[in-house]
């Protein structure tokens, strides 16, 4: 049984400079070798591995054998983890880094937030980012905590000591209900209305919020901890709420949902802000995320004129 040799790194690249260049002479251009230089390794290379892996008779172009073209997908792995490995060790020495946990409130539009990453995705390849989608007071704890480095929050995080914030938006709220349902059948819903039906409250378990109720006007409430599964039972016709205008503006579009237009609770303005701990100030790739975050304010919706909740 044969036991290959280990090729070394020099060796891998080399071997990927001649596919890729589709020459010997191409590869030691592109390598800034000498011709000889680059035969050499690709012999070497190949009395490492025990296998032809080029055919180099009959062409002026040397052509991968059946065993080069099985070892290339190997051998470009090694060297893109070599490449990432490299490219990570010098960020860390640049300061920038590892990894980065963004806590974001579940309220943000989902398109914002996924062009942010995908941008950030591009920026920084090195750089390992934790996502976590939270309610209400759950980003201001889990960024004092230290849980997550920077947090993209409602209002909730105001009056609360040691943090730094900036401005990063807005999102409008508005109530709504299925078409079905006794408020989304009304032509004219009178003031206190809502009081009378089951409202769908959003809630978290965090310190920051136990006990306290937000916009809620209802006797009865269902309070549930994700957003999608309000929507979802909104669209049932089990209750009423509000509701992010992204979020549902296709549902309102397709009679779905109903705004309801209530005279007494017609919703708000859902301001959000970046924040961190004071102490611990962003790095390079947080710091990104941030400005990111604050230049993306200029794609808030014009406004409802609606009062901030």
């Amino acid at each position: 049984m044969s036991n290959p040799g280990t090729p070394t790194f020099d060796q891998l690249r080399i071997f990927l400079a001649v596919v890729d260049t589709g020459s010997f002479a191409g590869a030691a251009r592109k390598l800034n070798r000498a011709v000889s230089v680059v035969s050499y390794g690709i012999s070497n290379l190949e009395a490492q591995l025990g296998l032809m892996l080029f055919d180099r008779e009959g062409t002026r172009k040397p052509q991968l054998t059946v065993a080069g073209r099985a070892v290339l997908a190997e051998a470009r792995g090694v060297a893109e983890g070599i490449d990432g490995l490299r490219a990570k060790v010098k960020g860390l020495l640049d300061g920038l880094e590892a990894e980065v946990d963004l806590a974001v409130d579940v309220m943000f539009p989902a398109e914002r937030l996924g062009v942010v990453l995908r941008a950030f995705q591009t920026e920084f390849p090195t750089v390992q980012l934790r996502l976590h989608v939270e309610a209400l007071g759950a980003i201001t704890a889990m960024v004092l905590d230290g849980r997550a480095v920077i947090g993209i929050s409602g209002p909730l995080f105001a009056g609360t000591g040691g943090l730094d914030s900036v401005a990063t938006g807005t999102v409008a709220l508005v109530p709504v209900a299925a078409p079905d349902h006794p408020l989304g059948r009304m032509t004219a819903i009178p003031p206190g209305a809502g009081r009378n039906y089951t409202q769908l409250v959003l809630s978290d378990r965090s310190r920051f919020t136990e006990g306290r109720d937000f916009s809620v006007v209802s006797a009865r409430t269902w309070r549930l901890a994700d957003l999608g599964a309000k929507h979802a039972l909104l669209r049932q016709g089990i209750g009423w709420g509000n509701m992010p205008l992204p979020m549902v503006e296709a549902d309102l579009v397709s009679g779905t949902l109903v705004h309801l237009q209530m005279p007494d609770h017609p919703g708000g303005t859902y301001r959000f802000a970046g924040i961190w701990r004071r102490d611990l100030p962003p790095g390079p790739a947080a710091s990104w995320l941030i400005d990111r975050f604050v230049a993306q304010c200029d794609l808030d919706a014009p406004g409802l004129d609606l009062p901030d909740v």
